[in-house]
């Protein structure tokens, strides 16, 4: 597979499990382009924490994989973001940064009651620990107008979502998203997803696995981490996990596992990748997004999986050379 050919999909799968029911989905074929719709929710960051200083940022694991592909990608792909807003200073400030940054904002609904979730990062000894504030976040309403959603990806080349994408929406929010999801596979999207496990977000581990089992197989792709996989499904190794997915008919599996080489598999591919030595880990926050940005953008480009997993080693390793989750293009070469 030399890169990815926008042909015909199959017809809406149904998804039975629990917190999933795909509603009906509309008739209208609107063919794909060259355009990205990333969904999800945008958060304000606060990051570092010296002497308690702490510097501003807004991000979220699809917003860093937009921002990622949008530095990665020509001027000839648009990149958009679907998320919902409040009509608060810093809703406001995050469309201007978005708009600024050139990710389109067309498609952000607004919650007037709502205001964005908020997390910080504390650095103790290289690793990570977030505090969130996302309880009345206006993201968790961005899927409750189904018409607006399944506008926002008409036309699109690829739609891309996480496991937090599910995890914040309603149960029937989250069938009213996939129904839009398979809508847009149906008109020739490719669909790429992160299952990004964040347990604390879902009522149970079984909620959890059954709803992220369901939406996986909706996908082309997968981009998986396996240490965070393997308690949940039991899997033994990286190829185990993407067995698991191939198996549910996903074309493309790719597995990370932090510092560790990288598994991407297909139906006819098996290929182990490992990253470059990195000399100083500053900040890892929105690695596996940075990755996940990387690869997909060189998919798109026509890069084999194994050029697109070492662009993709190259793009994460810059990112953890630097404070927060979004890295100023000019540092990406």
């Amino acid at each position: 597979m030399e890169g990815w050919v926008y042909d015909e999909v199959e017809d809406l799968r149904r998804c039975v499990a629990p917190g999933i029911s795909l509603e009906d989905t509309e008739e209208e074929t609107v063919m794909a382009g060259k355009r990205i719709v990333s969904i999800g929710e945008c958060m304000i960051e606060m990051s570092g924490g010296e002497d308690r200083n702490y510097r501003l940022g807004y991000a979220g694991d699809t917003l860093n994989t937009a921002w990622y592909l949008r530095a990665l990608l020509g001027k000839d792909w648009n990149v958009d973001y679907v998320t919902a807003l409040g009509k608060d200073r810093y809703s406001d400030d995050i469309r201007t940064f978005l708009q600024s940054n050139d990710i389109g904002t067309g498609h952000i609904g607004t919650v007037p009651e709502r205001r964005p979730g908020l997390y910080m990062i504390h650095q103790d000894k290289g690793d990570r620990h977030f505090t969130y504030w996302r309880d009345q976040s206006a993201a968790k309403l961005l899927a409750d107008d189904k018409a607006a959603l399944h506008k926002a990806v008409e036309g699109a080349s690829l739609v891309y979502f996480s496991g937090i994408t599910l995890a914040i929406l309603a149960p029937r929010a989250r069938g009213r998203l996939l129904g839009a999801i398979v809508k847009a596979r149906d008109n020739g999207a490719k669909i790429a997803f992160d299952t990004n496990l964040r347990p604390a977000l879902w009522s149970s581990q079984r909620v959890m696995a059954s709803v992220l089992t369901a939406a996986a197989s909706l996908c082309d792709i997968v981009l998986p981490t396996h240490s965070d996989e393997a308690p949940l499904f039991g899997d033994k190794s990286v190829e185990d996990t993407a067995e698991r997915y191939l198996e549910l008919g996903v074309e493309e599996v790719v597995v990370k596992d932090g510092a560790k080489e990288a598994f991407i598999a297909t139906a006819s591919e098996r290929v182990h990748v490992s990253p470059k030595p990195v000399e100083t880990v500053v900040d890892a926050t929105g690695a596996g997004d940075s990755f996940n940005g990387g690869y997909l953008s060189a998919r798109l480009t026509g890069k084999s999986i194994r050029e697109a997993a070492e662009e993709a080693h190259c793009v994460a390793g810059i990112v953890i050379g630097h404070k927060g989750a979004l890295v100023e293009p000019k540092f990406l070469g």
